[in-house]
């Protein structure tokens, strides 16, 4: 494993976890808002880059329902999901078989609760030799202390720690690659406060405009 080598789009795989409405009620860790965007952050770029991306839930017909329909309607539109009955994904034979497809050995990983849903494949991913990359500020849990122990307890065991924005630009790398600039940029002007300072700027020249009209 190489804590310096950086992403690409060839190297890794993406995979997001129980994304689903009785998930997200129990995130007391993180602003849930703040998740749902770095989620689309997520899936926008794995989908501007190519990246191979496996999605999966949790008893969503008994328990946990649909997966967020931000990234399986607007994303991924006629993706299969994998839905299991275990907590950890990686009991699933058709998860495992999924990650196998996507051929790569880097796998980037969010979900939803950090202390189980995401540790526990974390550390099975890790065991079968895979580098694992968890996306902390796109996973939540019940509490802050029940997000950030399950966090050292994954780096303590070999992950890596980043962001949802420290994925997007690691595939991007150089302002350069026109072919997925102006992507990156959207997804920037949707879902980051860049896009929030965008709009506020375009308003803001607009009034002085008018006034000096």
């Amino acid at each position: 494993m190489s804590f310096t080598e950086l992403l690409t789009p060839a190297s890794c795989a993406l995979t997001l976890i129980d994304f689903q409405p009785a998930m997200f009620q129990g995130v007391q860790s993180h602003d849930r808002k703040s998740i749902v965007d770095n989620v689309q952050i997520l899936a926008r770029a794995a989908k501007l880059f190519n990246v191979p991306t496996v999605l999966t839930t949790v008893a969503k017909d008994s328990f946990s329902g649909p997966f967020m329909p931000e990234v399986t309607e607007g994303i991924f539109p006629g993706q299969p999901l994998i839905d299991r009955t275990s907590i950890n994904s990686w009991l699933n034979e058709d998860f495992r078989k999924a990650i196998a497809a996507t051929g790569r050995k880097r796998i980037v990983i969010a979900g939803l609760w950090t202390g189980a849903c995401v540790n526990f494949p974390t550390l099975d991913l890790l065991r079968e030799g895979y580098e694992v990359l968890v996306v902390t500020d796109a996973c939540g849990d019940t509490s802050v202390e029940a997000h950030e122990r399950a966090v050292q307890r994954m780096v303590q065991a070999g992950a890596v720690p980043i962001t949802s924005l420290q994925f997007v630009f690691e595939l991007q790398q150089d302002w350069a690659r026109s072919g997925t600039y102006e992507g990156v940029m959207d997804i920037l002007r949707d879902l980051t406060p860049y896009g929030i300072q965008v709009r506020f700027s375009k308003w803001a020249l607009g009034e002085h405009a008018s006034e000096a009209g």
